[in-house]
């Protein structure tokens, strides 16, 4: 039995997580679906459910020798440049309409399955199934709409934007961003997220299966991604916490989640982000928590 690794070897997470496997003697491969069609091959039956997966490197495996999949970088199908633009959209379809039926085979085990990273590409959808789960966010909305975004931010005392998708980081919104003309401009090009800003503690926290690992983020800038001063200091979770945070992987149907918290001054904790395809390196060597172990616990656990 086999572990695929969805990515490629220049990634960094998804290389530490292939040589461990290797270390422990679990057979594992990369595969890069951005060599598909043009260097892998796919054959696989709709009836009988039998397949074969030809990577670029030549190896080739069944599709039921595959334990499980660690879904790490997911750029797309590749397909040639042709001379019309409709006959290179029919081939993209055709190839990635394959691709995206083999990613949900039911007999593997996906760490995540396709549903998750759905969901994650759907931010304003994941905030709503939350809310209904009951999970505490500061107050939210998306627009493009001027006269929403001026409301909102008169609202709060700070406010701050992000893209919807995601891309880039996290801003407070000034007088400036506010000028009539440029905000007109820039919800012409785009719709944005538009957040109460809380003070806070940035705490984080991992869900691995029914495991959560939790630390805060000790950071000056608004944006701790941006810091590279930052420190990360192992926390005990409060057991609601983590019961919550849980919680939340299952209904986002993630197995292997990283969750963005703020605890407030008063010990409350307010949902930010949730990413089912998270960095996890900086993390565990600062902490010291068992990630990478719990990973591949996680994967070889696919009864």
């Amino acid at each position: 039995m086999t572990v695929l690794i969805l990515g490629h070897a220049a990634d960094l997470h998804a290389s530490h997580l292939y040589q461990t496997l290797e270390r422990l003697g679990i057979v594992c491969h990369y595969w890069d679906v951005a060599t598909f069609p043009t260097q892998a091959q796919i054959t696989w039956s709709p009836v009988s459910q039998e397949g074969l997966l030809r990577l670029a490197d030549g190896r080739h495996l069944a599709v039921s020798q595959i334990r499980s999949v660690f879904w790490r970088h997911f750029a797309g199908v590749r397909v040639p440049r042709l001379p019309h633009a409709s006959v290179q959209k029919a081939a993209y379809q055709d190839a990635i309409a394959l691709v995206r039926s083999l990613i949900q085979i039911p007999s593997i085990h996906w760490v995540n399955p396709i549903q998750a990273y759905q969901l994650h590409r759907e931010k304003p959808l994941q905030l709503s199934k939350l809310h209904q789960l009951g999970v505490n966010l500061p107050d939210t909305i998306v627009t493009n709409d001027p006269t929403s975004v001026r409301e909102f931010v008169y609202r709060h005392s700070k406010t701050t934007f992000k893209p919807i998708y995601g891309g880039a980081r996290t801003q407070l919104i000034s007088a400036e961003h506010l000028n009539p003309e440029r905000l007109k401009l820039s919800l012409k090009i785009a719709p944005v997220t538009l957040c109460e800003y809380i003070a806070g503690a940035n705490i984080r926290s991992y869900v691995i299966g029914d495991t959560v690992y939790a630390a805060e983020i000790c950071s000056a800038a608004l944006d701790f991604h941006e810091d590279d001063d930052v420190k990360v200091i192992p926390i005990i979770f409060p057991k609601a916490m983590c019961q919550q945070a849980i919680a939340i992987a299952q209904a986002l149907d993630a197995e292997w989640l990283m969750i963005d918290w703020r605890l407030t001054p008063s010990g409350k904790y307010l949902f930010l982000e949730a990413n089912p395809n998270p960095s996890f390196l900086a993390f565990e060597q600062q902490t010291g928590f068992p990630i990478t172990q719990a990973l591949i616990e996680l994967l070889l656990n696919s009864d």
